[in-house]
Formats: C-alpha cells, sequence, structure tokens
C-alpha cells in the first residue's frame, strides 16, 4: 500500500467523522486519528487444527431461491435498578418505540443484551464508588420490552452479563426465553430454530469467563463447523475489541483494553466464515467500525450503542448505531442489506437519523480499513454487492 494511498484513507476518515461529529450536539471535538502501525500476524491455523472446511451446502434443496431476513443491533441496557433506580419514567416502554417498526420486518431480529434481567440478587463484582458503578441490572419484566420491539435472538455473552454472577445470566436467559427470545452466551448456550424452511443457530463469543470464548480461534471454529453440518444458515456474535473513540479503526492484531485480552476480530470472524458462519455481528467497542463482505458472507465488526439508557457515554459518536438488516439467501450467502442509522439524545431510547451519521461513518472506516470491502453503500442506506478484487489480511498486506 503506497503512502500516499494510506494518507488519502487516514484523511477521509478523519473528514467523514469530524463532519459526522459536528451533526451532533452531544460532542465537541472528533476523535483523534489512531492508525495502528504495521504488525505481523501468527501464522495461520492449520484447518486440520479448526475442523473441516465449510459445507458445500450442496443439498436437495434449490436453497438459492430461499430468502431470510435478518435485523442486528450492538449493545442494549434499557436501565438498570442498582444501585439506584435509574428506570425511565414509563419503566422503559418506549424506549425502543421508534425503531420497533424497522427491527420487527424482518424474520429475525437479534440484539446483545448489557447487564442482567433480574429482580433482586447479589452483585458478582463489588463497587467501591457506588455514584459510578457500572452494574447493570435491568427488571425481569423488561424482557418483554425487547420482545415487544421485535427482537427474536439475543446475546448474553458480554462483561455485564455476569454482573450478578452466573446466577443473574441464568435469570436473564430464563426471562429472555419466557418472553419467546432465543439466547446465547453462556458456555455451550446455543440457539437453535427454524425460520421459512431453514434451520438456524445462532452462536455468541466474548472474551469473558464461562461466555463460549473468542480468544482462542481453534475451538471456537471447531464449534461453528458443526453447528454449519446441522443447520443451513449461522449467525455468529461476538464481544470483543478494545473500546472508545480510540477504537474505531481496526488494528488486524490482538487487541486489548485496560491489559484485559479482546481478541483479534478480524481472524476471529473470517475463521469462523472460513468453516461456516453465514453472518458474524460484532459489538463491544462502544463504537461503529468497518464492515466487509468475505467469502459471500457479510462481517460488521462493531454495530456500537444502540440502546443504552443509562451508564455508557452517549456523547457524540457513542451515541451513534445502525440497525443492520441483511437479506440472505437459503445458503446463508449475503443478497443486498440496508443500514439504517439511528441516534440516542438521552433520555430518549433510538430515533432514526435522517443525516444517515451512522453510515457515513461505517463507510468511511470499511473504505479505510479494508481497501476493497466488496460491498456498495449506498447514499441512502442500502447495501449491495461489489467484486471483490483482494482482502486485506493486515496493513500493507493483502491476498
Amino acid at each position: 500500500m503506497s503512502c500516499s494511498r494510506a494518507s488519502s484513507n487516514a484523511f477521509l476518515v478523519r473528514l467523514l467523522v469530524i463532519a459526522a461529529v459536528a451533526s451532533l450536539a452531544a460532542c465537541a471535538t472528533a476523535p483523534p486519528d489512531t492508525t495502528p502501525t504495521a504488525v505481523t500476524l501468527p501464522a495461520p491455523i492449520a484447518q486440520s487444527e479448526i475442523g473441516p472446511p465449510a459445507p458445500s451446502r450442496t443439498h436437495h434443496r434449490n436453497k438459492a431461491a430461499m430468502t431470510l431476513s435478518i435485523s442486528a443491533v450492538g449493545d442494549m441496557m434499557l436501565g438498570t435498578d442498582f444501585p439506584k433506580h435509574r428506570l425511565a419514567d414509563d419503566d422503559g416502554q418506549g424506549l425502543l418505540a421508534a425503531v420497533a417498526p424497522i427491527l420487527s420486518a424482518t424474520d429475525i431480529t437479534f440484539g446483545n443484551i448489557e447487564g442482567v434481567l433480574m429482580d433482586g440478587g447479589t452483585p458478582a463484582k463489588r463497587c467501591s464508588n457506588p455514584s459510578a458503578c457500572y452494574l447493570f441490572r435491568s427488571p425481569a419484566r423488561y424482557a418483554q420490552h425487547f420482545a415487544n420491539a421485535g427482537f427474536d435472538a439475543v446475546s448474553f455473552a458480554n462483561n455485564h452479563a455476569r454482573d450478578f454472577g452466573e446466577e443473574g445470566r441464568t435469570a436473564s436467559m430464563r426471562h429472555a426465553a419466557a418472553a419467546g427470545m432465543h439466547h446465547s452466551g453462556r458456555e455451550g448456550d446455543i440457539a437453535s430454530w427454524r425460520v421459512n424452511g431453514l434451520d438456524i443457530a445462532m452462536i455468541a463469543f466474548a472474551v469473558t469467563r464461562n461466555s463460549n470464548s473468542m480468544l482462542e480461534i481453534a475451538p471456537a471454529a471447531k464449534q461453528v463447523a458443526l453447528l454449519a453440518e446441522e443447520h443451513d444458515v449461522v449467525i455468529v456474535s461476538f464481544h470483543g475489541g478494545a473500546e472508545g473513540l480510540g477504537s474505531l479503526r481496526i488494528p488486524f492484531a490482538e487487541e486489548t483494553y485496560y491489559n484485559e485480552p479482546r481478541g483479534d476480530v478480524v481472524a476471529f470472524s473470517r475463521a469462523m466464515v472460513d468453516v461456516g458462519a453465514d453472518l458474524v455481528l460484532g459489538h463491544g467497542p462502544h463504537v461503529v467500525r468497518a464492515m466487509e463482505r468475505y467469502k459471500d458472507r457479510l462481517i460488521a465488526y462493531s454495530l456500537g450503542n444502540f440502546a443504552t439508557y443509562f451508564g455508557i457515554s452517549v456523547a457524540g459518536l457513542k451515541g451513534v448505531a445502525p440497525i443492520l438488516e441483511v437479506n440472505l439467501n437459503g445458503y446463508g450467502e449475503f443478497v443486498d442489506g440496508r443500514l439504517h442509522s439511528t441516534r440516542q439524545p438521552r433520555p430518549n431510547g433510538p430515533l432514526p437519523d435522517t443525516s444517515n451519521t451512522a453510515l457515513r461513518v461505517i463507510k468511511a472506516l470499511s473504505i479505510a480499513d479494508f481497501l476493497d470491502t466488496g460491498l456498495v453503500f449506498h447514499d441512502d442506506g442500502a447495501l449491495g454487492e461489489a467484486p471483490r478484487r483482494f482482502v486485506r489480511t493486515e496493513r500493507g498486506q493483502r491476498y
């Protein structure tokens, strides 16, 4: 990659991020350019280590003519009653109302729930400063708020899913299921159901204890390969990567945050597709990140903060997020999609953003990080296929 091309990409990201931030009254300055230096990736994982490659999927059905529509969002937390009562005046019932028509329009709607859905319980972490206590517990009845907005599948694989220990995560799983939602997150917890005549699997990974782990790629890939053998479409979710405005760019390397390992999101995501994942959905950095079409499958590296009523900053770009709409065929191949831009002006929940800030920032980051994304980002939010000439494996290297 030439220096002039690198400078051009860095300038593009800075220009669009500055424009996006200027349109948001909550943020006064644009995030700094944090383009990392080139790194050396570890040797590729041998196929023998991760199991068989993705199945050919040449079943007797003509699955190319079948369709599946999926909506996906990032982090959600509709208010906490611990350690103080910080719930919306309407008990959270209206926080998703403005975006529910979009969320409920697809066959499957997915999101990541931060914190627990639980009444009572004992925190697993100690809060030394109650005024800055990042433990999230939403009332169990809030599970129905998500279901009413259209959510069918949720992740409990994140660093807040165990705020009240495994008892809290168990409660979250139980209340989500009672509201009619599928879930994944705890080690071995995998969702499996049938939609439009297709067998669907959803597995959520994280870097946290007792979750399906994304830190060891080979075991994760074996899990996904087995799911691909038994399902038509496999959805992989991950909660990984560093956090904050300094983490808009993807480093193509292992990431850390406060010395905690946060995974190599590109190596992980592509390895999952290599063995059979059809859609990979990232969250955790609390900002949006790039997207790419890899082997005819869509990877979204971070969907940002979608609906976080309290405790997580939504200032500036932290309050910008998309509703990602994806259409797949019966083989799990990307057909087309759309980015519905939203923003979150507290004390409201997410609202449609007519300035399309999330779209513009994701497009700029995708081009800057991958150069050739395999996608076309239209001004109205529509996503389409584009021929992909090369796939970037790390900064300055392609194959």
